[in-house]
C-alpha cells in the first residue's frame, strides 16, 4: 500500500513539473529601429561673428577759409554726389578772381605793341641800324610780358578754383550725418574738425574675423581632399541678423586680409552685401555663414543616436552581423541641423540604433526595423 502511494506521489510531482515547464514563457527579443549608414554630399559651412562697415565714407572738410552763410541739406537724409552741402561767403573769392582777370587783360593788352617792336628790331639789327643791346632789351620785354600773361592765367585759374570751393559739395552719394557747424561759423581750409560725414551703405561691407587656426585647418582639409572647393558658390556668404532672422540677400566674399591681429590671432575676411532697403546699418553685429567646401562622402547620423561616455567621448549603438548590440566609439566634426557629421568610426552599410535604447545592453540579440520593414534575429 505504501509502495502504491509512493508511486502516485511521484507521478503527481512529475506531472506538476512538466506542466510548469510548458507554462513558462519564452524570452522575447527586443525590437529596435535602425538606420543604414550611407554617404552623401554635404556643403560644409561655418558661422562666424562679424560687423558691418560702410562701403564708402567721406569726412567733409572745407578747402578754403571763410564764413558759412548757408546749409543746404537735412541732417540724416540721403544726398547724391555733387550736391551742394554748404555755401561759404564767395565775395572775397569773387574779388580775387576779378582782380586776376583784370591783371591778365592788362598784360595781354601790351603784348601786340611789344611784339610789333620786336619784329621791327629783328630787321634793324640785321643791317646794324640798332645795337644788339637794344634788340636784346626789347626781346626781354616781350618775354617778360609772355611770362606775366602765363602767371595771371594761372592766377585766374586758381581764383576760379577757390571760388568753386566756396560751394562745399558731396564727394560721394550716401546718408549724411549731423552738421558740426551752423550758418555764421568761421571755417578754415583743411581744418581738423569735419563739417559733416557721409556714409554709403548700399552695398555694405561685413568684416568677419577668422582665427588662423581655423584657416589652416580648412586649408589642410582641402589639401588632403577631405573637402572639395565649391567653385564660385564658395564665395557666397549668408547673414544672420542680431534678432536671429536670416538676411534675405546673399553677399560675396571679397578678400582675405594678409595681416594677423596679434591680440586675437585672427585675420579679417571681408564680404560685400547688397543693401537696397538699408536694413543693415554701419556698426551692426551680425553672424556670417561662410561656405568651407563640399564633402562628397559625408556620413550624417541623427543626434538622438549619439551618446557620450563620462569623459565626453561620443559613441553609438550598432547592430552587428550577428544581430547583437555593440558599442561603437566615433569621432564627430560638427552638428549640421539635427545630425552629427561623423569623421571616423562608422562604415557604409552598418546599422545604427535610433530607438529602443531603454531595453538594450551590449551583446544582447535584437531584431530591428529599417524603413518600416522588420528583420528577425
Amino acid at each position: 500500500m505504501n509502495k502504491i502511494r509512493f508511486i502516485l506521489a511521484f507521478f503527481i510531482i512529475l506531472f506538476t513539473f512538466v506542466a510548469c515547464e510548458k507554462k513558462q514563457p519564452q524570452p522575447q527579443i527586443t525590437e529596435v529601429s535602425v538606420i543604414n549608414v550611407q554617404t552623401q554630399e554635404v556643403v560644409l559651412t561655418t558661422e562666424l561673428p562679424g560687423r558691418t562697415s560702410p562701403y564708402k565714407i567721406a569726412e567733409v572738410r572745407p578747402q578754403v577759409s571763410g564764413i558759412i552763410i548757408k546749409r543746404f541739406f537735412k541732417e540724416g537724409s540721403n544726398v547724391k554726389e555733387g550736391d551742394v552741402l554748404y555755401q561759404i561767403d564767395p565775395a572775397p573769392f569773387q574779388a580775387s578772381l576779378d582782380n586776376a582777370r583784370a591783371a591778365l587783360a592788362k598784360a595781354e593788352s601790351t603784348l601786340p605793341s611789344i611784339k610789333a617792336r620786336l619784329d621791327r628790331y629783328e630787321e634793324l639789327v640785321k643791317v646794324n641800324a640798332i645795337s644788339k643791346q637794344e634788340y636784346d632789351d626789347v626781346k626781354a620785354q616781350y618775354e617778360q610780358v609772355l611770362s606775366e600773361i602765363k602767371y595771371w592765367k594761372a592766377q585766374v585759374k586758381l581764383a576760379e578754383i577757390n571760388l568753386g570751393y566756396t560751394k562745399i559739395k558731396a564727394p560721394i552719394s550716401g546718408r549724411i550725418g549731423k552738421s558740426n557747424v551752423t550758418e555764421g561759423a568761421l571755417v578754415t581750409a583743411y581744418q581738423q574738425m569735419e563739417l559733416t560725414r557721409i556714409q554709403q551703405f548700399d552695398p555694405i561691407y561685413v568684416d568677419i574675423p577668422q582665427s588662423t587656426k581655423e584657416l589652416k585647418e580648412l586649408e589642410r582639409k582641402l589639401a588632403e581632399g577631405r573637402l572639395k572647393y565649391a567653385g564660385g558658390e564658395q564665395n557666397k556668404v549668408k547673414l544672420i541678423l542680431e534678432d536671429g532672422t536670416i538676411y534675405p540677400l546673399e553677399g560675396t566674399l571679397q578678400f582675405k586680409d594678409v595681416t594677423v591681429d596679434p591680440t586675437t590671432g585672427s585675420v579679417i575676411l571681408r564680404a560685400l552685401f547688397p543693401n537696397p532697403t538699408e536694413v543693415l546699418l554701419p556698426g551692426m553685429f551680425v553672424r556670417a555663414i561662410i561656405k568651407e567646401g563640399i564633402n562628397k562622402n559625408a556620413i550624417l547620423i541623427p543626434q538622438q543616436a549619439v551618446f557620450r561616455d563620462p569623459k565626453g567621448n561620443p559613441f553609438v549603438y550598432i547592430v552587428d552581423k550577428e544581430n547583437k548590440v555593440q558599442i561603437r566609439p566615433i569621432v564627430t566634426d560638427r552638428a549640421i541641423e539635427d545630425k552629427w557629421l561623423v569623421l571616423e568610426g562608422l562604415s557604409v552599410g552598418e546599422k545604427v540604433i535610433l530607438e529602443g535604447f531603454q531595453k538594450i545592453m551590449p551583446g544582447m540579440p535584437v531584431k530591428y526595423k529599417t524603413e518600416g520593414k522588420q528583420e528577425k534575429q
